[in-house]
């Protein structure tokens, strides 16, 4: 993981002004990371990583998600770090329960090549990031501050996947689009399709953060979707962000 040489590239979901949460990266006290693993060289291989500059984090680890959930319990955790493929909880069942419990501790799933069903499945889930584990290295600690500013981010060669496979699905989303959304609608799904806050949306139409917001809640109603992330891979699929 994270061994050759790779364009630093992530794709990054901003945070809404009243979601997001600011964190500042160079911390008064080392970032403190949970990461949660069962193959025992890549455990050892991220811990090295996050405990080397830049984050110069204080790592705890674990091969189990139980372990992981009392871990995190009991002591404080700035960010977790999490097999998709963990046992016994899934890492998409890893982060349901830890977003009701501890709310404020961001999770990045971690998963191999061949689970992109499973990850693109996640990206439905509370976690704040998703990346493959053979992901560059500076995309990986781009991710990692992303996530730590209160943003969701992920990883381009697991978007890349996505959207090449979706490419290949039959395309009916046009249709949908033209039927259901309104005009207004639609230019706000072509932001968000290119990764525009809800800020920068408000600010180039004119309008409220709170109408921003309640033209998104009808998008994800009329087509369908679960939040931000899927209306960017929709917008992307429809071929929105070309416009």
């Amino acid at each position: 993981m994270l061994a050759g040489p790779y364009i630093a590239f992530v794709v990054v979901v901003p945070a809404s002004s009243a979601e997001l949460v600011v964190r500042e990266l160079v911390l008064t006290a080392p970032l403190r990371t949970l990461v949660i693993d069962s193959q025992p060289l890549f455990l050892a291989a991220l811990s090295t990583l996050l405990g080397a500059e830049p984050l110069s984090a204080r790592v705890t680890t674990c091969a189990r998600t139980d372990i992981g959930l009392d871990l995190a319990r009991a002591s404080k955790v700035d960010v977790v770090f999490c097999e998709v493929r963990a046992l016994p909880m899934s890492g998409s069942e890893f982060v349901s329960i830890l977003a009701q419990e501890l709310p404020g501790v961001p999770v990045i799933l971690l998963g191999d090549r061949n689970d992109e069903a499973i990850m693109t499945e996640a990206l439905t889930s509370p976690a704040a990031g998703f990346f493959t584990k053979d992901a560059g290295l500076d995309e990986f600690l781009v991710g990692v501050q992303a996530v730590l500013s209160g943003h969701r981010a992920i990883g381009a060669s697991l978007m890349s996947r996505v959207l090449d496979r979706l490419k290949h699905q039959p395309a009916t989303e046009s249709r949908r689009i033209g039927s259901q959304l309104s005009p207004t609608e639609v230019e706000i799904l072509v932001m968000i399709g290119r990764a525009e806050s809800i800020p920068a949306i408000a600010a180039s139409r004119g309008i409220s953060h709170k109408t921003v917001r309640n033209h998104l809640a009808k998008i994800y109603r009329k087509l369908e979707l679960h939040g931000r992330t899927e209306a960017m891979l929709w917008a992307a699929r429809s071929g929105l962000t070309s416009r």
